[in-house]
This record gives C-alpha cells, structure tokens and sequence, in this order.
C-alpha cells in the first residue's frame, strides 16, 4: 500500500519551465535591446562632443542669414546622422544636422576634415520652407 502514495518530486525544470522560458526570452530581448541602445547613444554622444559639430552649430546660430531664415535660438531638432572618424591629429566629418529655429527647420550639412584643427570643406544649411541653401562659408 505503501507504494501506491509515492510519487516522485517532478524536477526544478518540471515544476519551472513555464515561467522561466518566457522570462529568459524576454530577459534576452531586453538585454539585446539595451547593448543596441547603449551603442545607439555612445555613437549619437560622441558626434554631438566633436569640435566638428560644436564649431558647425555655431556658425548656425550666429550666421545673420541663417537668424532670419529660421529665428533665434537656433538648436538640434532631431538625430545626427553621418559619420566622423577622429584619429590622434587627423579625422574627416560627414554628417547632417537636423536644426529648428523659431520660424522654421533645416539641415545643416557638415563635410570637413583635420589636421590639427578643423577645416569645413561644406558648411551649408538648407531651410526646409523655402528651398533655399545657405553656404556659411562665404564672408
């Protein structure tokens, strides 16, 4: 009679396993989801600390054409896309900057390269409402 009350003890995963597998696959999804964001702001902080792109924003905000087009208070509207590659003294730079103001928005574009400081080879904004491009290169 005895035996008839025995039961084995089913196993951690037995009694576990509906719980656990969606808890580790969402744990997963989490985790990947955090490395790709983690890479996300890393690339995104370090275009916005370059001198590049600090020298860039500006001669946006105190060019007097590029006021008027888009008002005062000019700043980021958005995220920076492109590309910068920053070696000891030398580097180029390549990105876009989505830019608003209090009367419109814009791009401004960046090409340049290093050799110990940075030279602008296109500085240009284009301002969304009108079509028009801005070269804030010329004096």
């Amino acid at each position: 009679m005895e035996d008839d009350y025995y039961q084995p003890r089913k196993s951690w995963w037995d009694r576990n396993w509906k719980w656990f597998v969606p808890t580790g696959c969402l744990s997963l999804i989490l985790l990947f989801c955090l490395l790709i964001g983690g890479l996300f702001f890393g690339v995104t902080s370090m275009m916005t600390n370059s001198d590049a792109y600090k020298q860039a924003m500006y001669e946006a905000q105190h060019n007097q054409e590029v006021i008027q087009k888009l008002g005062n208070t000019i700043e980021k509207d958005g995220m920076v896309s492109g590309n910068i590659n920053v070696s000891n003294e030398t580097g180029n730079c390549n990105i876009e900057i989505p830019i608003k103001g209090s009367k419109g928005t814009g791009i401004l574009f960046v090409n340049a390269h290093k050799k110990v400081k940075w030279k602008f080879d296109e500085l240009t904004v284009y301002v969304n409402d009108t079509k028009e491009e801005i070269d804030l290169l010329k004096k």
